[in-house]
């Protein structure tokens, strides 16, 4: 899992609903595209009590009733919305096996041996973790959904992406076994405080995929612009083309008027007056035309951008404290004959929260440039394939 983001897939829902209906004492019998649900009158819920179709994959815009079960529906925000309401906060601590730790990936990576590794923590920490629901969309050409959760220590106020994951593993809504909470004893500045901070770091954190989805409705909104640049064109030569055929009438019927009896001319001087005003409608609506063209139709781009503007929602839908364990773990390492314990910065839940530096080039060590010997130092795959 990264960035500790769900999209709202059709799957996440189906397991979702499943697991909340059932955490209701409903019953579900599955007949392809279609469950039959039964939910009891006994539970506390706004659902209705009875029997419902619920239609899922291809076959709910096929069926003929029951609920479409699908992320934009009503039926599962209705169902996020009553199974937050019901526990928006909470508590939970992450407790470490001392002997059962995280060994980092730039280890695992390289071709060193680790013989075992123990966990010794010093101090507890608080942190919070929001989980979010962020929509992005445009009116009409682009939505996406996202259940997000960003994790923020209590006292540094930094932010803790492993710890989010670690959370989403823990509570993933997909699973039957969350673990129990209870009540968040953190007071409603200090939430407030780092509700705040988590979104400031939700914002940072999904601006990537804002900046994607801001170009593809540019994009659509470019070729929009340029669709109606076009037909205006053609309408412009349209007009331009009927304005010279009345010039050319209005002319015919001057000479007529110039060479007629009186009987012929009273006709024909109604006949041009009525070319002139229409030729006078015909150049005032190529006028404005050819003027909206030469400022590049402002008002329709300025209609065709805000339809293809970007609308993010960002909900919180629950605040959980989670109480987690910092100190240290040694990691016993061997290499043809060598060994070396080496001691890193620990927390439960977040894994090493300090990084090492190749002793030869001072590089980072990371799952790119492992460890790749201790003989000596603690030395990288790339200055030791260099060496070589």
């Amino acid at each position: 899992m990264t960035e500790a983001a769900l999209a709202v897939t059709q799957s996440l829902v189906e397991e979702f609903t499943e697991c909340y209906l059932k955490s209701l004492g409903g019953t579900i019998e599955k007949r392809g595209g279609t469950w039959e649900v039964s939910i009891p009158d006994s539970e506390d819920t706004e659902l209705p009590a009875g029997s419902l179709s619920l239609l899922c994959g291809p076959d709910r815009d096929k069926a003929a009733t029951g609920e479409s079960l699908h992320p934009e529906g009503e039926f599962f925000q209705r169902i996020l919305r009553e199974a937050t309401e019901r526990q928006p906060t909470g508590k939970l601590s992450i407790e470490a096996d001392r002997d059962d730790v995280e060994i980092p990936q730039w280890i695992k990576e390289g071709d060193v041996e680790v013989r075992g590794a123990q966990f010794t923590p010093y101090y507890d920490r608080t942190a919070i973790v929001v989980l979010f629901e962020v929509s992005i969309e445009t009116v009409s050409e682009y939505q996406q959904e996202l259940l997000r959760a960003i994790a923020i220590d209590h006292r540094s106020e930094q932010r803790l992406p492993t710890l989010e994951e670690t959370f989403l593993h823990m509570t993933l809504i997909t699973t039957n076994s969350s673990p129990t909470t209870t009540q968040s004893s953190l007071s409603e500045t200090d939430t407030r405080s780092l509700l705040k901070t988590a979104q400031d770091q939700l914002m940072k954190s999904i601006q990537n995929e804002i900046e994607e989805i801001h170009n593809e409705a540019s994009r659509a909104a470019d070729a929009e612009v340029e669709e109606y640049r076009q037909l205006q064109q053609q309408r412009i030569q349209e007009l331009e083309e009927e304005r010279s055929e009345l010039s050319s009438k209005i002319d015919d019927l001057s000479d007529t008027i110039n060479g007629s009896d009186q009987d012929n001319r009273v006709e024909a001087l109604k006949k041009r007056k009525e070319a002139k005003a229409e030729y006078e409608e015909v150049d005032a609506k190529l006028s404005t035309l050819q003027k909206q063209r030469d400022q590049g139709f402002p008002q329709k781009q300025d209609e065709i951008r805000k339809r293809h503007s970007l609308d993010i929602r960002v909900t919180p839908l629950t605040v959980t404290q989670v109480e987690y364990e910092r100190g240290e773990i040694d990691v016993e390492l061997a290499d043809q004959g060598v060994s070396r314990t080496v001691t890193l910065g620990y927390g439960s839940g977040i894994g090493t929260t300090e990084t090492v530096q190749c002793s030869s080039c001072d590089s980072v060590l990371s799952v790119e440039n492992p460890l790749n010997t201790i003989k000596g130092s603690l030395r990288c795959r790339d200055c030791s394939s260099s060496n070589d």
